[in-house]
C-alpha cells in the first residue's frame, strides 16, 4: 500500500504543485526520497530565498510520518541552526501524525512556517527568544542568512548519502 499511495501523492503534487514549490524525486530508483525547492512568498522574511528541503518517507508510510530536513541553512526557531536542518513541525510528531495526513499538508505546513514561525515549539530556543523579544534583530539575521545561503539554487545530497 505504501508505494502505491506515495506514487499517487507524488503524481498529484508533480502535476499540480502547491504555490512556491518544485518537487522532484532524489533518484528515479526510489520514490521514498523527494527533493523539494520552496520559494517563500514575498511577504516572508525568507524571500527571495530558495530553500532545498529533503523529504524522506519511511517504508511504513503513511503509518509513520516523513522525515523532513532543510538542506539549505535557514535562521528559524523551528529548524536547527546547523547543517542538519532538522525541522520541528507539529503534524510530523509521531504522537500527532495520522495516517490520513497527506504530504501536501506537510508542504502547506512548511510554507506557513516560513510565513509565521512557531516560537512556542522551537528547536532553537535562542532564536525563538529573539523572534519573540526583538523581531527587528531576528529579521536582520534571517535576511543575512537568506543572502548567504539561499540565493543560489539548492544543492541536494547525492541519493543514498546521509
Amino acid at each position: 500500500m505504501s508505494t502505491k499511495r506515495i506514487a499517487k501523492e507524488y503524481q498529484d503534487i508533480s502535476q499540480s504543485p502547491p504555490s512556491g514549490f518544485t518537487v522532484n524525486l532524489a533518484s528515479e530508483a526510489s520514490i521514498y526520497t523527494w527533493n523539494i525547492v520552496l520559494a517563500p512568498p514575498q511577504s516572508s522574511v525568507y524571500a527571495p530565498g530558495r530553500y532545498g528541503i529533503q523529504l524522506v518517507l519511511p517504508t511504513d508510510y503513511p503509518f509513520k510520518p516523513p522525515v523532513v530536513k532543510f538542506v539549505t541553512r535557514i535562521y528559524h526557531p523551528n529548524v536547527t541552526n546547523d547543517s542538519l536542518g532538522n525541522v520541528c513541525l507539529g503534524l510530523l510528531k509521531s504522537d500527532v501524525w495520522k495516517p490520513s495526513t497527506r504530504i501536501i499538508a506537510v508542504l502547506d505546513a512548511l510554507y506557513n512556517l516560513l510565513i509565521e514561525p512557531q516560537p512556542d515549539d522551537p528547536l532553537e530556543e535562542r532564536i525563538a527568544d529573539e523572534y519573540r523579544n526583538n523581531k527587528a534583530s531576528f529579521e536582520t539575521t534571517a535576511k543575512q542568512h537568506v543572502n548567504r545561503y539561499a540565493l543560489a539554487e539548492p544543492v541536494f545530497p547525492a541519493p543514498g548519502a546521509a
